[in-house]
């Protein structure tokens, strides 16, 4: 059984712009086609049901032992996930903060060698494409590296209800979601497989080719 974590990047309530939480819908479509697919589940995580520190203080700053519950549960969660869905609106031409001070909160070993998509939206016509663009280079560092199949919504509010279903088009927006999501699955499941046969975390490189015998890219030798 594969499960995957949907991050909602928005910690908006307030209008105008109107509705306030435009993040969810996008979140609830994700959540919901992953989890109607067989042997599959989703989980939204939405950070205004968390209680983060404030002071920042990220999760493994603190002892085991004493780690805020919040912080605690969400650690294991990403820990025991199969792949990450990271859904944010543009912000000065990047990410959400809400959504990088939430991931911030926790190491790159939690989320390394594990596949993620990005998926963003606006009110507008762009779909939030610059803040994609931002947002391959953070996941990377993260450790959960993006597919290349992207997800932009623009008029979010238009194309979506509340509950995730799509207003118009509905076969043309799950093929859209479907390749993206149909990439993550793959990764996902390939590195699930390689992962039982071989500890990532061990990897230790081997290079038994002596320098002088390496070749240079134009095939001379070095």
């Amino acid at each position: 059984m594969a499960h995957y974590l949907v991050f909602l990047g928005s910690t908006r309530t307030s209008t105008p712009p109107s509705p306030a939480r435009i993040g969810e819908r996008v979140a609830n479509a994700c959540e919901r086609l992953l989890s109607s697919l067989p042997d599959t589940t989703a989980e939204i995580i939405d950070p205004l049901t968390l209680n983060l520190s404030d002071p920042f203080k990220p999760h493994f700053a603190y002892a085991k032992a004493d780690a805020p519950d919040d912080l605690a549960a969400l650690a294991d969660k990403i820990a025991h996930a199969d792949g990450y869905v990271m859904v944010s609106p543009e912000y000065n031409h990047s990410m959400s903060p809400a959504l990088s001070h939430l991931l911030n909160h926790f190491g790159a070993s939690l989320f390394a060698f594990k596949p993620s998509a990005i998926v963003t939206y606006s009110m507008g016509q762009w779909g939030g494409l610059r803040a994609a663009v931002a947002m391959r280079s953070f996941l990377s560092e993260l450790g959960c590296l993006p597919v290349s199949a992207m997800i932009h919504i623009p008029k979010a509010q238009d194309a979506l209800s509340e509950d995730g279903q799509f207003a118009q088009d509905q076969e043309r927006w799950e093929s859209y979601f479907g390749r993206t999501l149909g990439q993550l699955m793959w990764w996902a499941e390939a590195a699930s497989r390689y992962k039982s046969q071989l500890d990532p975390t061990r990897i230790s490189p081997a290079f038994k080719t002596a320098p002088s015998q390496r070749n240079a890219p134009d095939g001379e030798a070095t």
